[in-house]
């Protein structure tokens, strides 16, 4: 099982005004420690069961670009952006941009966006859970399309492209990674089955065998091989949180078929306490 570094809190003991050398600093060490994916949530605020919405909090496509530029070999995506952030073009364009520069390395995690207070807050459009998904849907439709061959038009409910130009095209054939994350067994899952390679669920070991059954079942309906798909789980760290701890968990997951496991902390403030944890779990899962 791989084990990956979810960044979900950028409040450390440097300060905000040396984030950008402890960020350098906690990816290069987490590469060196033998984690094989860094992600970070697509928020412009902190979110609840993390920590207040007052901590720091970093735009995810330009920290995945600095990131970018500070590692060599870990998988990169957000976990995940809601859909209703970004124009599906220029979320597509942003992924191949990322793709090209880091020697393809950066995937696509979506989903169709829940944050309503943040949204509000910040002037995004926030519509009906209906619509949310019949645009996340069209969203991986447009990405997939202008990661191919053709650059023809796109017509669908909620969006136009009068040309689907994507150039220079992505490095990571037949195209980049794609995860859709959350649970849903109506729509997100059915999605899932359709158009992902990963889907990334949270829980306890009852919640997360029910939603592979029913992964399961909607791959069975739409003629996908359920095999096909990663599946990927995720789990929270704080300052009480052993080796131990974090190798159980994970250990759990991996018995239930899970390929990765995305590890954030909360109320940890010592980066290096953070990778020395986890960096101890990875020959241990390997």
């Amino acid at each position: 099982m791989e084990l990956g570094l979810h960044i979900a809190d950028f409040t450390w003991s440097d300060g905000p005004t040396r984030l950008g050398p402890a960020l350098a600093d906690h990816v290069k060490s987490a590469e060196d420690a033998g984690i094989a994916r860094i992600t970070v949530m697509d928020h412009f605020w902190q979110i609840p069961g993390v920590g207040p919405v007052g901590h720091e909090m970093l735009e995810a496509y330009a920290t995945l670009g600095f990131i970018v530029a500070h590692t060599s070999r870990v998988r990169l995506h957000t976990l995940v952006t809601g859909v209703t952030y970004r124009e599906p073009g220029l979320l597509a364009k942003q992924i191949s941009t990322l793709d090209v520069l880091s020697g393809g390395r950066v995937g696509l995690g979506i989903g169709a966006a829940w944050n309503d207070e943040e949204s509000a807050g910040l002037g995004f459009a926030f519509p009906s859970t209906a619509e949310r998904f019949e645009r996340l849907e069209e969203a991986i439709q447009i990405c997939l399309q202008m990661w191919s061959d053709s650059d023809a038009e796109y017509h669908g409910k909620h969006y136009q492209l009068g040309r689907t130009l994507n150039v220079p095209q992505v490095v990571q054939r037949p195209r980049p990674y794609l995860m859709i994350g959350g649970g849903g067994e109506k729509k997100t899952l059915r999605l899932v089955a359709q158009y992902a390679d990963a889907c990334n669920l949270g829980g306890g070991a009852e919640v997360t065998a029910h939603k592979l059954d029913v992964l399961r079942r909607h791959c069975d309906a739409v003629g996908r091989d359920y095999d096909d798909i990663e599946k990927t789980g995720i789990f929270p760290m704080d300052p009480a949180t052993t080796t131990d701890d974090i190798v159980r968990t994970a250990d759990e997951l991996r018995t239930q078929g899970f390929a990765a496991a995305y590890v954030f902390a909360r109320d940890i403030t010592d980066r290096a306490s953070i990778i020395d944890r986890l960096g101890a779990a990875v020959p241990r899962l390997a």
